[in-house]
Parts: C-alpha cells; sequence; structure tokens
C-alpha cells in the first residue's frame, strides 16, 4: 500500500514538473516570437525606404516613383498648366535676381493672336506658380504689339466670357489679375468693348461692395470710361448708378 501511494506521488510530481516545464517553454517562445517581432519592426523602421515614407525629402516631389498616385499630385492639371507644359506657349518665364520676365520664342508681334490671347486670358485664373505670371504678363505683352487693336477687336466675344470668369472668381489675386486684363484691353480696343461691357459691369458692382476693391474698380472703370468715351459712360451709369465720372 505504501509503495502505491509513494509511487502515485512520484507521478503527481512529475505531472506537475512536467506541467511547469510546459509552460516555461511556452514562455519562452512567446518571449522569443516577441523579441522577433519587435526586432523585425525596429529593422524595418529603421530602414531607408521607410524613413523616406515617414519623413519625405522636398526632392521626393520631382521623383515620379515617390509620388503617392492617390494623392494630390495626381490631380490633372488645368488646361492653361497642359498647354503650357508641352510648349504651347511660345514663352518661358526667366527668373531674374529682382523680378522675373517673359523670354518669347520669337517676336510677339509675329504672332496670331487667336487662340494665343485667349488661353493666356484663361490662364488669369490659374493660381499657381509660374502659370500665375505667365498668363498676366504674356497677356500684357501681346497687346502691346504693333497691330494689336485689329488682332484683338474680332476676339472679344470669345475674350469677354474668358475675363468675365477671372472677374466672378472667388480668389482676390485671381479678380485683381482679371480687372487689370480688362483695363489693358480697353486701352487696346477703346470703344470696341462697349458693346460687351454690360455683361462684365455685374461682378464688378458686388465687388464694389467690399471696401477693399472699391478704390481699384472705381479707378478702372474710370479708365474704361476714358477709352471708351460717353458711351462707355452712359452703360456704366446704368449698371452701377453710384459711379462718379471723370468729368465731374
Amino acid at each position: 500500500m505504501q509503495k502505491s501511494e509513494c509511487h502515485g506521488g512520484t507521478q503527481l510530481r512529475n505531472r506537475k514538473a512536467g506541467s511547469c516545464d510546459q509552460r516555461t517553454s511556452s514562455s519562452i517562445q512567446i518571449k522569443h516570437r516577441t523579441t522577433v517581432q519587435q526586432s523585425n519592426s525596429s529593422s524595418s523602421t529603421s530602414s531607408p525606404e521607410t524613413a523616406r515614407k515617414l519623413h519625405p525629402r522636398p526632392s521626393d516631389k520631382l521623383n515620379p516613383k515617390t509620388i503617392n498616385p492617390f494623392g494630390e499630385q495626381s490631380r490633372a492639371p488645368s488646361a492653361f498648366a497642359a498647354i503650357y507644359s508641352k510648349g504651347g506657349i511660345p514663352c518661358r518665364l526667366v527668373h531674374g535676381s529682382v523680378k522675373h520676365r517673359l523670354q518669347w520664342e520669337c517676336p510677339p508681334e509675329n504672332l496670331p493672336f487667336d487662340p494665343l490671347l485667349i488661353t493666356l486670358a484663361e490662364g488669369l485664373r490659374e493660381t499657381k506658380h509660374p502659370y500665375t505670371f505667365v498668363s498676366k504678363e504674356g497677356f500684357r505683352e501681346l497687346l502691346l504689339v504693333q497691330g494689336a487693336p485689329e488682332k484683338a477687336v474680332p476676339l472679344l466675344p470669345r475674350l469677354i466670357p474668358v475675363l468675365k470668369a477671372a472677374l466672378v472668381h472667388l480668389d482676390d489675386e485671381v479678380f485683381a489679375r482679371g480687372l487689370n486684363a480688362l483695363v489693358q484691353l480697353s486701352v487696346v480696343v477703346g470703344p470696341s468693348l462697349n458693346d460687351h461691357l454690360k455683361h462684365l459691369l455685374t461682378s464688378l458692382s458686388k465687388r464694389l461692395r467690399e471696401k477693399k476693391f472699391k478704390e481699384p474698380i472705381t479707378s478702372a472703370l474710370q479708365k474704361l470710361e476714358q477709352h471708351g468715351g460717353n458711351g462707355t459712360l452712359i452703360i456704366i451709369k446704368s449698371k452701377i448708378p453710384t459711379y462718379c465720372s471723370i468729368c465731374c
């Protein structure tokens, strides 16, 4: 009887020891796996590839391989940006130490206004460099060439809707560029602008309510009157009764 109890006690102690060994072995395996996972995670995080993803370099924006196809860069470029990138605008921006300038591929007076002048007018709605500078400066310089009135007047029916789009734009800088372009156009085409002016005055009237634009819009209207004559004054007064003529 004593031998049986002794034998049973020995088996019980052996089972407990085996169970303890199994738990110890399992614990060691779990710790090993955790250590390996942490090591792998640490090595992957410290790899140059992962470091670039977490902290992208400015130059990565210029590398097509690092561009996220679902990110902001994947947005389709505007019509003007696409034309400019393909060389459809025959000029390039030259960066100067003081100010920028345009370099034309050929003398601007030799360039056809159709569709270049309209394309530049469409670029007035751009909000990114260099498109903002190229569009506004190209539009201005093209209107300064010899024979500009004869080339610009036939394009007025197509130019006015494009300028209107800039004048109703929510961006203040876009509006300012559109206003300057309208004045530049009036200098060139004179009274020929009167037939189309009413389509633009509504947006100018709305912006007049903003204090920051009251002075530049009033100055622009006076220049429109100056180059358009009495007919322009009548049109302006019909849309903006509070306008004060330069003759006052």
